[in-house]
């Protein structure tokens, strides 16, 4: 199973909630970028307020939907399917398009609000 690090903008409630599904439903750490230091990662506040990372175990980091599928594939099995499948380097394109999507209007999205809109 993969193992890691999830870190997102807890400035923003769809962010948030989405966090909270994941701290419930996976076994990865989820972090928001607020409580780490960002220098110790490896990260800048502007990617961190643009986009999830993920950072694995292994040193890997992955950003958007990347980030978000190898956190799925630390959850049941239905959700590591998925995150497998957002994975795949014939997926990959797709995902981006749709996390970019998911990143620009989070604010209208479920426990959005205007602080969630990126600059």
């Amino acid at each position: 199973m993969t193992t890691g690090t999830l870190v997102y903008d807890a400035d923003c409630g769809f962010c948030t909630s989405s966090a909270g599904w994941l701290a419930r439903h996976g076994e990865a750490a989820v972090v928001p970028w607020q409580r780490i230091g960002l220098d110790e990662v490896g990260l800048t506040t502007e990617e961190v307020t643009t986009a999830a990372y993920w950072l694995g175990s292994g040193g890997d980091k992955l950003r958007g939907a990347r980030a978000i599928a190898a956190a799925l594939r630390t959850c049941g099995p239905a959700y590591r399917l998925l995150g497998r499948v957002i994975d795949l380097p014939p997926v990959r394109p797709l995902a981006a398009v749709v996390y970019g999507l998911v990143a620009k209007y989070r604010y209208k999205l479920p426990g959005g609000t205007n602080a969630c809109r990126l600059p």
